[in-house]
């Protein structure tokens, strides 16, 4: 089985949730061999163009320091990054969909216009890193993305590609601490019990996102659309912007959610 067929595979059964399925294919806390060394990767960069952008699809590169390197442009889908150093490194219009970033450190990074369809960032840490634009339908359970940007974020649900079920931004449990989210799609994200405090949430799509017990403490929300999303047990104490929000008033379990 090639590297790039092991790693599609890996991620559509844990994205579909059989963590048994995944466990018989590799095991959680196993060590992970790369197929690669950071050389080789820098030499693979340095030789691609705009004509012929680097080609690291499907390469396992878990574990490498890959620190401050230039992979803008570069296809990545399918590689395997797990716990590998990427603190500020151009990602820039890169190709990483389907890619499999678990623990990552991503500090930083600059991830603007990327794809990550799909991806897996769970635990990854992306603090200060600049996602701007980028496609981010994927896993980032507690991921740490404070002071992160992803301004004009496009989270939300891919409703015309749904062939295993919904595929969704999945940002339970995440540190979004002052991340600036202005005029993000997250639309039908999953974010229950994830830290948003002091967020810029300004003109966000929240429409029909899961906010179950997700902290909002001083966020700003004007302008923010919550049309059909569900603030079981949300925290919206001292926010901003609270007379503009969009669809308050049709949002689900609204009498449960904490205000001033």
């Amino acid at each position: 089985m090639t590297n790039w067929n092991r790693a599609a595979i890996f991620r559509r059964l844990a994205w579909a949730g059989a963590a048994f399925c995944v466990l018989a294919l590799r095991p959680a806390d196993a060590p992970v061999a790369a197929d690669w060394n950071a050389e080789m990767v820098r030499q693979t960069l340095a030789a691609g163009d705009r004509r012929s952008p680097p080609n690291l699809a499907g390469k396992d590169l878990s574990g490498l320091d890959l620190a401050d390197l230039d992979f803008k442009a570069a296809n990545l889908a399918g590689a395997v990054l797990k716990r590998a150093n990427l603190a500020g490194a151009n990602l820039s219009g890169a190709n990483l969909d389907l890619a499999i970033l678990r623990d990552a450190d991503l500090k930083g990074a600059d991830l603007r216009e990327a794809s990550l369809f799909s991806a897996v960032l769970a635990g990854a840490d992306l603090r200060n890193a600049n996602l701007a634009g980028a496609r981010l339908v994927a896993n980032l359970e507690r991921a740490n993305l404070g002071g992160a940007n992803l301004e004009r974020l496009r989270g939300g649900a891919d409703m015309k590609n749904q062939p295993m079920g919904l595929m969704r931004l999945s940002m339970s449990k995440a540190k979004l601490v002052g991340a600036r989210l202005a005029g993000a799609d997250l639309s039908r994200a999953l974010l229950e019990f994830a830290d948003l405090s002091r967020a810029d949430l300004r003109g966000a799509n929240l429409t029909r996102a899961d906010l179950s017990a997700a902290d909002l403490s001083g966020a700003a929300l004007a302008g923010a659309d919550l049309t059909g999303a569900n603030l079981l047990n949300a925290r919206f104490t001292a926010i901003t912007g609270r007379d503009a929000i969009k669809g308050l008033d049709a949002a689900k379990n609204l009498a449960t959610a904490i205000f001033d």
